[in-house]
């Protein structure tokens, strides 16, 4: 059959090489967020090559595609035995399910508390500030009320201030291994064991960490070791260096497994029975995730943990040399949240959003996160957080010297304010949007543009993200939220 195309492959690839050259760089060691770089190009191409070996496959039915069956079986062995779930006798059993993703993972460890709960009125999730913000999609989708608990200076839940929320009310209490924004490793044991006097459902959020903390120092248990543990979600597309995505949601028991499946044989189609919440999806993500379990194994995945550990200590020792920086809390885990060291004179104090962005200049991406208000009035500061990988090892020298050098070319500017945001929008602006209607997507449109973070250009970052970051603080959260609703819609948006 001859079918004529529209364009020739080679040059729809080499329109794609060019797309990808304005991207972020995804190896090396220059973005330490949103990637995970082992820092082996075998694992890489063993990835690419599983993934193209079962390009055809539907993963939506494991008996038919047999093979999908086989590889997830042998991913949830190797994560449960990972994170303490292995048979020894005891019952029950932990089983588990593959995953899309940590939010599929997340999303579906709170439905399944829910629909066990068998509560009439509108359940509680129980979390502590710093939980990830899955689970604030998870309470809006499943219609649980979110109770989230503020947070020390140090990033940490108090387990008193976690028990007193608990009542019969309450689904799911999630606690973090470690927690995203500051590398704090929550209390699990005692919410935990509290959680199971209760009869409430404790789950452990180690999307970042479960790959890796098993091999960390001098860390308490946090597993399925720990009593009261129902369920754990732990990505392999992070620290298991998989592409993206694939995660696991482990469950304590079949029988609460089971009810996070979705079946139905009440259509006149083939049965539907799905484990997760897509129906047809790709083998691409298991199969690479699959193959680089097997490849690595445990010593591959230690020796790699190793190389993190070994770096973001080294970057701890080197913030705390940067005067008018401090890390923020003690980091458990390969990521670092840096605050301004307000100890020191103002004039030598460090704001670590305009830090990133020097450091952006010189070629190095660093992640920044806004302060926030918590319920209780405190205030956790403006970070700037580091993910720290394998191949971080292998920079650490022109990685730290930009870092020095970027907090040297920044010592002393104030922050920016969000009365300095304010100030950019046109006359009249900023108070219409305080006490006016919802916006519309013209007027968002508006003030994006007027303090710069949206341009004609398709997609990227604009050159200073410290504006982008006192947006969030110069208005209510919806407003924000809106605004950054029509930023995202307006990069992808057909022009």
């Amino acid at each position: 059959m001859s079918v004529p195309f529209a364009e020739q492959p080679a040059d729809i690839l080499a329109r794609l090489a060019q797309l990808r050259a304005a991207d972020a760089p995804t190896h090396g060691g220059h973005v330490l967020s949103y990637v995970y770089d082992s820092g082996l190009a075998e694992l890489d191409e063993l990835a690419a090559a599983a993934i193209r070996a079962v390009q055809p496959v539907n993963g939506l039915d494991p008996t038919t595609f047999t093979s999908v069956a086989v590889m997830e079986r042998e991913v949830i062995a190797f994560a449960r035995d990972l994170l303490g779930g292995s048979p020894d006798g005891a019952s029950p059993e932990v089983v588990g399910s593959v995953t899309t993703g940590g939010t599929e993972s997340c999303l579906l460890a709170v439905k399944t508390a829910r629909d066990n709960l068998g509560f009439a009125g509108k359940a509680r999730l129980v979390a502590p500030v710093t939980v990830h913000a899955a689970f604030q999609k998870a309470a809006h989708y499943f219609g649980l009320e979110l109770d989230l608990v503020p947070v020390g200076p140090d990033g940490r839940p108090s387990a008193t201030a976690m028990i007193e929320r608990m009542g019969p009310d309450v689904a799911l209490v999630v606690v973090s291994a470690p927690s995203y924004p500051h590398a704090a490793l929550d209390p699990i044991a005692e919410v935990a064991a509290a959680a199971a006097e209760r009869g409430i459902a404790c789950h452990v959020d180690a999307c970042i960490g479960g790959w890796v903390l098993p091999f960390w120092s001098d860390v308490p248990p946090w597993d399925f070791r720990v009593p009261g543990v129902t369920s754990i979600s732990a990505d392999l597309h992070k620290f298991g260096y998989a592409p993206k995505g694939i995660s696991v949601l482990l469950q304590r028991g079949r029988d609460r497994q089971r009810g996070q499946y979705f079946t139905t044989t009440r259509w006149p189609g083939y049965p539907v029975v799905n484990p997760t919440m897509l129906g047809s999806k790709s083998a691409g993500a298991l199969a690479a995730g699959w193959a680089i379990t097997q490849a690595l194994g445990r010593p591959g995945l230690a020796a790699l943990a190793e190389s993190c550990e070994r770096s973001t200590a080294a970057l701890i020792d080197l913030v705390g040399t940067i005067e008018g920086l401090r890390v923020v809390g003690a980091p458990v885990g390969p990521l670092i949240a840096v605050a301004t060291d307000e100890t020191v004179p103002v004039e030598r104090r460090v704001d670590p959003h305009h830090w990133a962005d020097r450091a952006r200049a010189l070629g190095w991406l660093l992640q920044l996160q806004p302060g926030l208000a918590q319920p209780d009035g405190s205030v956790l500061p403006h970070t700037t957080h580091l993910t720290v990988t394998p191949v971080t090892e292998a920079v650490l020298a022109p990685l730290s010297e930009a870092l020095v050098l970027a907090a040297a070319d920044v010592r002393g500017v104030p922050p920016v304010t969000p009365a300095d945001v304010l100030a950019a929008l046109p006359a009249g602006l900023a108070e219409g949007l305080a006490t006016g209607p919802a916006l519309d997507s013209e007027t968002a449109f508006a003030v994006l543009s007027g303090i710069g973070l949206v341009s004609t250009d398709a997609g990227g970052l604009p050159d200073r993200m410290a504006p982008f970051l006192a947006l969030i603080a110069a208005f209510p959260a919806p407003l924000t939220e809106r605004l950054l609703t029509e930023l995202i819609a307006r990069v992808v948006e057909p022009r």
